[in-house]
């Protein structure tokens, strides 16, 4: 139970009583200055045009028709039209006897109904270690996995991957120069002009040349270069997929399938879909390219609704078509829904997929896209650049190494994904409260230490008078906990998971301040007990909270 849900009840019969529509929702927030109660709502507003009446006298009617509640203290009028409400140290009591009755499951919604999700995210071709770059889509696409999860959703954790095309075939190039330069005949192949030059590419040739020497040797000698270069390729892909998995293990990412993108040409579905489009005539040929006719689609997802080009005049598809193949695929596995994590690089496509989505029949309205604004690490003041082709690599594992996992997690996702990310380095190495995430882990590992302090453990809610807790301090800890399953559901539905960081932050600052001016162990005994018991339930919402973010909640530091 929440203070929001002491007062919906009969909020609702009162609205009921006046007539008002029963789709009019009665929305509550937390003021932000003192004085103006523990909850407020602006439902007086809203019916202003309904029930044509000034706001502020629909106010003082609820109020009236509301009459003496149980567990509320006071109900004012304040400015244009606000209800503002008190409740009585009763209604946090029972709050918190309702938030210790959830046990591990503070801040667990069913509001998901256990629909099948589909979150797709990291999909980065196997050309090379992740870059730092990548880690704000793994992480963002990790944590909406798990915030839908804690939802109630039914997620499949999906990764989609490349391995054809122009980008492997340069990688496999890279790596056979390589290998001829190891072989003391760089002669033979010279290194490509826009090839890969990250030292990964010499690992990987020197591992080759170290395991297959002789193999590679005769191939060179008897000009069997394409060979080499298919031979490197495949060694390159399972080298730079073996170091991917690696690195989004230590991020604490696992995904529940591999999808290639390949495939799709291998199952014929490239080749339906087209099929399927030029049926519905919307797809012709210009200047030896296919053309995706979406002008003919007066209600497509497209916004500026020009055709675009779905396969080049080399035979070569573009992005759009094996995108809008994959989708489909998706869709007729039965999600009903379908979240993509993509980075601001893909904008310009994802309406083109959309209409191709709906053009073959399925609701596109069941996709959801995030996009992610791009990345820049900042060190002493400078800005940290990185490129896999040019070998001036800042890799995700360079990341983790300075900074550590749980920071790595936090930094991508404390910010609303569509802005632009600046991850300050500097800070993320502080080890005081500056760095958000030493701040939260360090208010979960002081209530452990606390509670492995107390001589009797901690004690059965049941038998805990919770009456004694009236200071200003507790109240407003039991008030920011209740928020905790409001919290996980509003980033559920936005697919914004720094609601969560903020949340937890906040829930962090209240906890502190609690524990500054409430002594816990060594008070009266009573009230040292149901301090204890909310101190417990703290720890549960913090180590929920960090545990959705893929952050670790240390009892210790």
């Amino acid at each position: 139970m929440t203070l929001q849900e002491i007062l919906a009840a009969p909020l609702r019969s009162v609205l009921d009583g006046m007539g008002v529509s029963p789709e009019t929702q009665a929305p509550f927030e937390i003021p932000r200055q003192q004085g103006f109660g523990h909850l407020s709502t602006t439902v007086a507003m809203g019916l202003a045009r309904e029930l044509r009446k000034p706001p502020k006298a629909i106010a003082e009617e609820i109020i009236e028709r509301l009459g003496s509640l149980p567990m509320v203290e006071k109900l004012e009028v304040a400015g244009a039209g606000f209800i503002n409400v008190t409740f009585k140290p009763e209604a946090f009591h029972t709050v918190l006897r309702s938030l210790d009755g959830m046990g591990d499951d503070i801040g667990r919604s069913s509001i998901g109904g256990g629909q099948s999700v589909n979150v797709e995210y990291v999909s980065a071709n196997p050309t090379g270690p992740l870059h730092a770059g990548h880690g704000r889509n793994c992480a963002l696409g990790d944590t909406i996995a798990n915030t839908l999860a804690w939802a109630g959703y039914d997620v499949t954790r999906e990764y989609y991957f490349n391995n054809a095309g122009n980008q492997m075939n340069k990688l496999g190039e890279s790596i056979a120069a390589r290998v001829c330069e190891a072989l003391g005949k760089s002669d033979v192949l010279p290194f490509p002009e826009d090839g890969y030059h990250g030292e990964y590419i010499v690992d990987v040739a020197n591992e080759l040349v170290g395991q297959h020497g002789d193999q590679l040797t005769q191939l060179v000698d008897s000009d069997a270069i394409d060979d080499l270069k298919a031979q490197c390729r495949k060694a390159g892909e399972t080298w730079c997929f073996e170091q991917i998995k690696k690195t989004l293990h230590v991020l604490n990412i696992h995904h529940d399938v591999f999808f290639n993108e390949d495939s799709l040409y291998g199952s014929g579905r490239v080749e339906k879909t087209i099929a399927n489009l030029r049926e519905r005539g919307l797809v012709y040929e210009k200047d030896g390219a296919l053309w995706f006719a979406l002008s003919k689609m007066p209600n497509a997802t497209n916004v500026d609704r020009q055709d675009k080009v779905i396969v080049k005049s080399t035979g070569e598809p573009t992005y759009r078509l094996p995108d809008i193949a994959y989708h489909v695929e998706k869709l007729e596995r039965g999600y009903g829904m379908l979240v993509d994590i993509f980075g601001a690089d893909h904008i310009a496509t994802i309406p083109d997929v959309l209409s191709g989505v709906e053009a073959l029949g399925h609701d596109a309205s069941k996709v959801r896209v995030v996009i992610h604004q791009m990345v820049t690490f900042i060190e002493d003041g400078a800005v940290v650049k990185f490129s896999k082709r040019s070998g001036k690599s800042f890799t995700l594992d360079d990341l983790i190494d300075e900074v550590g996992a749980d920071v790595v997690r936090f930094f991508f996702v404390m910010r609303t994904p569509g802005t632009h990310l600046d991850f300050d380095l500097n800070l993320a190495k502080e080890e005081g409260d500056k760095n958000p995430v030493f701040y939260l882990q360090y208010a979960h590992a002081r209530i452990c230490s606390i509670l492995r302090k107390a001589t009797a453990g901690v004690p059965d809610t049941a038998s805990v008078d919770l009456s004694v807790l009236t200071h200003e301090r507790e109240l407003e800890l039991i008030a920011i906990i209740s928020r905790f399953r409001s919290t996980v559901e509003r980033a559920a539905e936005t697919l914004e998971p720094h609601i969560i960081a903020e949340y937890l932050r906040d829930l962090a600052g209240a906890y502190h301040q609690f524990y500054h001016d409430c002594r816990i162990l060594g008070s009266e005994p009573v009230l040292e007990q149901a301090r204890l018991v909310l101190a417990n339930i703290t720890r549960r919402a913090l180590h929920n909270g960090l545990m959705i973010l893929g952050v670790k909640a240390p009892e210790s530091m």
